[in-house]
């Protein structure tokens, strides 16, 4: 099985030494997708905001894989703060329909430059 590298212009670029998204078969794993914009390069100001550019980013990563929210078969978020769940759940809940993945959310000391909130994703493609 051959593993394949996952990049596009419609999501951020790696700060690290990372892929987007690497595809192995019909397997697709996500990196974290934090709330930056890809157009400027800059994070979101504000949790709805940058929950809203982390979903964004994710469907980009995505789409450049094959696959969509409809494929993700498990997600992690990572929230700097267990406050702001419940608005982070009512946007991640917007992408997924009635039958969504299995999800495990963590709070976490810091997220990469001030983030907060992250999320990663696990897909399965139909090739």
């Amino acid at each position: 099985m051959t593993r394949q590298i996952i990049h596009t212009e419609n999501a951020p670029a790696a700060v690290g030494p990372y892929s987007q998204a690497v595809k192995v078969g019909n397997q697709v794993y996500t990196a974290g997708q934090i709330g930056i914009d890809p157009a400027t390069g800059k994070m979101q100001v504000g949790l709805e905001a940058q929950a809203r550019q982390v979903m964004a980013n994710l469907q980009a990563v995505l789409e450049a894989a094959g696959a969509g929210f409809d494929d993700v078969v498990k997600t992690t978020i990572f929230i700097t703060d267990m406050a702001d769940f419940d608005v982070i759940n009512g946007i991640y809940g917007a992408h997924f329909g009635d039958e969504p993945p299995a999800r495990s959310t963590v709070a976490v000391a810091q997220l990469p430059l001030g983030a907060l909130v992250e999320i990663e994703a696990v897909a399965l493609t139909k090739n």
